[in-house]
């Protein structure tokens, strides 16, 4: 239910929120991210620049490089991070895509990304990216 605390499946890391309403109305105008997961010992690892998109109450982030893209396979390894995204700067968690809705995040990347062309957004939908697809969840 929109509101409720959610926690990230399959982790026993912190609690999780929704993203606020006016955190989406501004995330949602901005076409890049940067995220940085949580390295073992606790300390940040440098920002990364991708594209995500916003759908319903939801961030979504995918690797454009497949499953092994650094910065993905290390925020799916460590489940926690933060991200930037304009003037949002937040703690997060991140939560494997599985049930997310595929074919809604497909249509979201096209109308956001396709003026860049098909190339660079062909890396991002599709059948192959549901396996590199994240859920970004702010934490508490």
């Amino acid at each position: 239910m929109p509101g409720l605390p959610r926690t990230a499946t399959g982790t026993k890391g912190p609690l999780v929120n929704t993203w606020t309403a006016d955190e989406l109305r501004t995330i949602a105008q901005v076409d890049e991210l940067q995220v940085a997961s949580r390295r073992p010992d606790g300390s940040m690892r440098p920002f990364v620049t991708i594209w995500f998109t916003v759908l319903g109450e939801d961030v979504y982030i995918r690797s454009a490089h497949g499953p092994q893209n650094g910065w993905f396979r290390r925020s799916r390894e460590s489940r926690t991070g933060r991200v930037r995204i304009g003037d949002v700067e937040k703690a997060v968690a991140f939560q494997t895509g599985d049930d997310a809705p595929h074919d809604a995040i497909d249509a979201a990347l096209h109308a956001k990304y396709d003026r860049y062309g098909p190339g660079p957004v062909g890396a991002i939908v599709g059948p192959s990216a549901a396996e590199v697809t994240l859920r970004v969840l702010p934490t508490r």
